[in-house]
């Protein structure tokens, strides 16, 4: 009896949300939305050397955001030689793939990459709960029907993508200066992914 309820216990702890087990207390805040400003200005082209790690095989070169308009973004990824690695297009909630080499070529992966990047791009979202974690405001929202944390001490500091308890892909922002981060890192938990963007000044 004493193990059956050891086990209930240790169930019931496992199946905890993931503001639960990372202790997040309950805030009530005036903000309605999220604004992350980071990616918003249409006068800057923002030009960062990149490294994409995918299963053991390495992509380096240079990544390029540029916002065209009112929720519309252009992103294109190139060796340092100029070759194009990928080019996408986001507007509104639509996402085109203008062009990818064929090694990077499938949907899995393309979805990935297009739920990534829709994180970096996204300006206004709604908050759906708030939090308090130590001195960080802890903002829940959804991005295209899946659960996102967005962490704010001075400024967006961290986003987190979950699924229940579990943390799924961490968009790590460092180094900022004003609306700027000049250290991007995306890591997933659950495959092998990474992303690492650091600016050219």
């Amino acid at each position: 009896m004493r193990y059956l309820l050891s086990s209930l216990c240790l169930l019931f702890l496992a199946c905890g949300s993931y503001t639960k087990k990372n202790n997040f207390q309950f805030k009530k805040v005036s903000n309605s939305s999220i604004h992350n400003s980071y990616f918003s200005n249409k006068t800057k082209d923002y030009v960062y050397k990149a490294n994409i790690a995918i299963y053991g095989n390495n992509f380096s070169g240079i990544f390029v955001i540029k916002k065209l308009g009112e929720s519309n973004h252009r992103m294109v990824f190139t060796t340092e030689m100029g070759s194009k690695i990928f080019d996408f297009s986001y507007l509104d909630d639509t996402f085109n793939v203008n062009f990818i080499i064929e090694s990077m070529d499938k949907a899995i992966l393309i979805n990935i990459l297009k739920k990534d990047f829709k994180v970096l791009i996204q300006e206004e979202l709604p908050v759906i709960k708030s939090y308090a974690s130590q001195d960080t405001l802890v903002y829940e929202t959804t991005i295209w029907n899946k659960k996102y944390f967005y962490f704010k001490s001075q400024q967006l500091d961290k986003v987190v993508r979950t699924s229940k308890r579990k943390e799924k892909v961490a968009y790590l922002f460092t180094e900022v200066n004003d609306t700027i981060a000049n250290q991007i890192k995306i890591i997933h938990s659950n495959i092998k992914l990474s992303i690492n963007l650091k600016l050219i000044n």
